[in-house]
């Protein structure tokens, strides 16, 4: 939980196996800013391993690009299809891993958890949980879906002010609280992570 003159910034994170959501806020008392937010895209015919390099490497350079202090992971639903659960499992464990590495205190919620902290109803449809996210951060556009539900589960983090993570990771003691800069991906690698433009227009 924040005080009101304490701002803690938030990384939320809706992984998935070809399209991995997140939206990046900083929360001050009870009111909620937007920073960033996008989505990283893997190859559609490439190999597994490559999809969680892709998903790795790109989580990295957002933690390193925005700093995040805390950080949210939707959990996995478990779908009637084996093959895509096992899936989107294992985009799940690389995107903790992702952040684990980085020292990041995870916590995690299911998607009912998140609809119902967001909208106020666990079953609500996605196009609610888009208009929800765009109404509390007062943004001038719409994110995508995936990018929506990143920061749908960041803002979950900061409403339901959860004090112990269910993932603490241990700090090694040769890091510390500034990260080093982030190194310029490919072309090619770049244009997997695909970002957001929008602004918070002023509440009246």
């Amino acid at each position: 939980m924040t005080s009101a003159s304490q701002t803690t910034r938030i990384l939320g994170i809706d992984p998935g196996s070809r399209v991995t959501g997140f939206g990046i806020i900083d929360v001050r008392g009870r009111e909620h800013f937007y920073i960033a937010s996008g989505c990283i895209k893997t190859p559609p015919d490439a190999p597994l391993s490559e999809r969680i390099a892709v998903i790795v490497r790109h989580i990295d350079e957002i933690v390193r690009t925005y700093q995040p202090q805390q950080a949210a992971v939707e959990q996995v639903f478990v779908n009637v299809n084996p093959a895509s659960t096992l899936m989107l499992g294992q985009a799940r464990g690389a995107a903790l891993a992702a952040l684990v590495m980085h020292g990041l205190p995870v916590s995690e919620y299911t998607a009912l958890q998140v609809k119902q902290a967001v909208v106020g109803k666990g079953k609500a449809a996605k196009e609610q949980v888009q208009h929800m996210v765009v109404q509390m951060l007062s943004l001038s556009g719409t994110p995508q879906s995936d990018a929506a539900d990143g920061l749908a589960v960041a803002l979950t983090l900061s409403l339901i002010h959860i004090s112990e993570p269910t993932v603490e990771p241990q700090r090694n003691e040769s890091q510390t609280g500034t990260l080093p800069m982030v190194k310029r991906s490919s072309e090619k690698e770049h244009s997997r992570f695909s970002q957001n433009k929008f602004t918070q227009t002023p509440t009246l």
